[in-house]
């Protein structure tokens, strides 16, 4: 057995690597087993928290729950591809709530019907009266130098979120684009989330099929950095501004380029022969989101144009 003699300098310089002789890094393999260890632990404890709630349901309330069940493996199957990621997400990520709005989804989808959901939808889907209220309201975001007006608003903020008209109400603002404030039959939210160089959403679902989800990337996107993922559909800003979507499928935002990305936001009503009843829809949404709604913005920062 031989011993290793280590001056005083080499111990020094020992301590310096490991962080100046105070405390010790792990090291790269002890600490890739420390956060892998951790994402199990995470990655464990939906099942056994959804356990603990699932089996009292299940033993008091049977058949609520198998109709939960059959409404929810339909709702998530319209995604693609179907993944352990995408069912964890829905039954015990942040799409439990899209799952429990899915039995009166379902409802909505067959309302809607002949109008079937596509998932993903170019403007000509629409009807005519909606694409000439979209047109209308995009043509005054570009015309109005809408950018070059938020700017200045938003300041330092990595990520932030403006509104100029909710679920069918104005929002009062500084800046005079008259056109956010007219009243339309389909047409019923307004607004424009910013990003900033290299920041990105979650992967989320919305909660209702009352209305879809119209964007349109105001600014000039240079290459493919910023996009958004729908399923098995990646849009790139830079190759078409505009994408419209059914947003209770899962989806994710991200700008990893070095330019900021403004993207307006228009909920519409969703096409069926019954407008009114899906109108109304979002009415009852719109009063219950004055309550809720900083739970699906809560990392943004909202600010008042």
């Amino acid at each position: 057995m031989s011993t290793t003699i280590t001056s005083p300098d080499n111990d020094a310089q020992s301590a310096d690597r490991r962080g100046g002789g105070g405390i010790v890094d792990a090291p790269p393999r002890i600490a890739s087993l420390q956060g892998a260890r951790w994402r199990w632990k995470k990655l464990l404890s939906r099942p056994v928290k959804a356990t603990v709630l699932a089996v009292p349901l299940i033993y008091f309330l049977p058949k609520l729950s198998l109709f939960y069940a059959v409404c929810g493996i339909y709702d998530v199957a319209r995604n693609r591809p179907i993944t352990r990621d995408l069912l964890s997400k829905y039954f015990l990520g942040n799409g439990v709530f899209t799952w429990v709005m899915s039995p009166f989804n379902i409802c909505l989808d067959i309302l809607a019907l002949p109008y079937r959901n596509k998932g993903i939808y170019q403007l000509e889907d629409l009807p005519k009266p909606c694409q000439q209220e979209l047109n209308q309201v995009l043509e005054a975001a570009v015309s109005g130098n809408l950018v070059k007006l938020l700017e200045e608003k938003v300041g330092n903020e990595s990520r932030a979120m403006f509104f100029f008209k909710w679920y069918g109400d104005n929002v009062e603002t500084d800046l005079q684009i008259p056109a956010f404030h007219d009243e339309y039959k389909y047409v019923k939210t307004i607004g424009v989330s910013v990003f900033r160089k290299r920041e990105s959403t979650s992967k989320h679902f919305g909660f209702t099929r009352a209305s879809f989800r119209v964007l349109y990337n105001i600014n000039d996107i240079h290459g493919r950095g910023a996009h958004i993922v729908v399923g098995s559909t990646d849009h790139y800003w830079s190759e078409n501004k505009l994408f419209i979507f059914d947003d209770t499928l899962l989806h994710q935002s991200f700008n990893e380029s070095d330019e900021s990305r403004y993207c307006m936001f228009i909920d519409i009503v969703r096409p069926s022969p019954v407008p009114s009843i899906m109108a109304l829809v979002m009415r009852v949404i719109h009063g219950l989101s004055r309550r809720f709604n900083w739970i699906f913005y809560k990392r943004w920062k909202l600010i008042r144009p």
